[in-house]
């Protein structure tokens, strides 16, 4: 059987894994728009986060093996069209991830100076269609809308020390920026309260801990909660402890301020605030603050929704980071799509009404979840496949061309697949320059400089 897997992020690799693993004649290729494979492992994963990278070994073994190819600097529903792809493959899993964000739909959005978290990430890690983003960092004050671990990550580089992140993979551009930023107070702001923030244990212990950078978080906002957190399930209570002792506790640094050494740099969460309107600035031509709607909760848990109260605030600041989530888009029209939800509609990752066709990852459940919740997703969907080889639902009696039948409708149009040891070359480039410059690697940001290494 000829597989087919469209996006070379952890969705598409945990795929073809699992199916070259329990199957021993299934052959897989992976489909990648950019020529360069990993998805969000190389463009969401935080810099000063390295280990979080050690997937790609895995990954690239799986590319490695004689029954997978990867064929990159190819866009599925441009370059060749969902229709093509079942012509040519048994089965085609989609795994294409969430390339859009979601909007706040406030006014005031579209301001120089407010950017969607995703733009964001992308640009300090080398994204190439946000490598031109210059974001302005001139402000003292940052607000961060979403209490999840991206608004984590963002208010992280934002604060942390440049010696910190020199070591990284960061890109060059971004780092040059960072180093002329005023900013030296962020705030993120949630919706709803403590108990519903979105954001793990392991990275909120490493904010608290940013060296140069002072949690600022009101006791207030903890009131009452020892109760309600008793019965909460331990990771939530776990989190929430941390939250109340960081609120209570003074630091160090208060002392050292009362010795005239104060941190220069702070963070802090506010919780139970609605955005309502990005505030302009007299010339209407950048942000000076944003009018919040204050919010009390109905219901409790994760299910608590966050009702207006009718009282509003103000925060000043000259830069709003919106990080609401990722969003997937449609990708061909033959394929069906669930706008509401922003996902493929499937039944354990079998595309309803099309039989052949599968997905995995967030364009099948969603955006959330870490690289593991992306990895069990993958291994159930890959799973449907091989029962559904084995139970013969899938006819492979004809035999399929596979890239054969690709490649010849990809000549016809001009384009040049990247293969996987291309990606090698581009791959030792970038790790080659970034030795010179003491980091793991220095990415290439512009596609174009990225063929010209592998002489395209």
């Amino acid at each position: 059987p000829r597989v087919c897997v469209v996006g070379s992020g952890p969705a598409g690799f945990y795929t073809a894994q699992h199916i070259l693993k329990h199957h021993g004649g299934a052959l897989v290729d992976i489909y990648e728009k950019l020529p360069v494979p990993f998805g969000l492992v190389r463009f969401g994963v935080a810099p000063d986060h390295p280990e979080v990278k050690n997937v790609v070994n895995t990954f690239t073994q799986t590319a490695h093996s004689e029954r997978c190819t990867y064929y990159g600097n190819v866009t599925v529903g441009r370059d060749v069209t969902v229709p093509e792809l079942q012509q040519a493959y048994h089965a085609v899993v989609l795994s294409y991830g969430a390339e859009d964000n979601r909007v706040l739909g406030i006014p005031g959005e579209n301001l120089p100076g407010v950017y969607p978290a995703r733009a964001f990430v992308g640009w300090y890690n080398g994204l190439p269609e946000n490598r031109d983003l210059k974001p302005d960092l001139s402000c003292e004050t940052a607000v961060i809308l979403g209490h999840g671990n991206v608004a984590l990550d963002i208010a992280r580089i934002l604060l942390s020390p440049l010696q910190l992140l020199r070591k990284t993979d960061i890109t060059d551009s971004s780092l040059a920026a960072l180093a002329c930023s005023k900013v030296k107070r962020v705030w993120m702001v949630g919706r709803r309260g403590p108990l519903q923030v979105a954001f793990t244990i392991k990275e909120l212990r490493e904010m608290i801990n940013l060296p140069g950078a002072r949690p600022v978080l009101d006791p207030a906002d903890f009131t009452g909660l020892e109760s309600a957190v008793k019965d909460a399930p331990r990771p939530r209570k776990r989190l929430t402890e941390l939250m109340m002792k960081t609120a209570l506790e003074k630091p160090v640094e208060m002392q050292a301020a009362a010795a005239g050494a104060a941190a220069p740099r702070e963070w802090g969460l506010k919780f139970q605030r609605s955005p309502q309107e990005v505030l302009p600035s007299a010339d209407g031509r950048r942000v000076r603050g944003i009018r919040m709607a204050l919010t009390c909760l109905e219901g409790s848990g994760d299910s608590a929704k966050a009702i207006p109260t009718g009282d509003v605030e103000e925060l000043e600041c000259g830069l709003v980071l919106s990080s609401i989530g990722y969003r997937s888009l449609p990708l061909d029209p033959a394929v069906p799509f669930d706008s509401q939800r922003g996902v493929i509609p499937n039944s354990s990752g079998r595309v309803e009404g099309v039989p052949g066709l599968y997905c995995s990852g967030w364009v099948k459940r969603g955006p959330t979840g870490v690289i593991i919740t992306t990895m069990n997703d993958s291994f159930d969907t890959a799973q449907s496949v091989l029962e559904d080889l084995q139970e013969g639902v899938l006819d492979i009696s004809p035999s399929r061309e596979g890239f054969g039948l690709v490649e010849s409708i990809l000549r016809s149009r001009g384009v040049r697949p990247v293969s996987f040891s291309d990606w090698e070359k581009i791959d030792a480039a970038e790790v080659a320059r970034g030795k010179a410059a003491g980091k793991p690697r220095e990415k290439i940001v512009d596609p174009v400089e990225m063929l010209k290494i592998i002489g395209h």
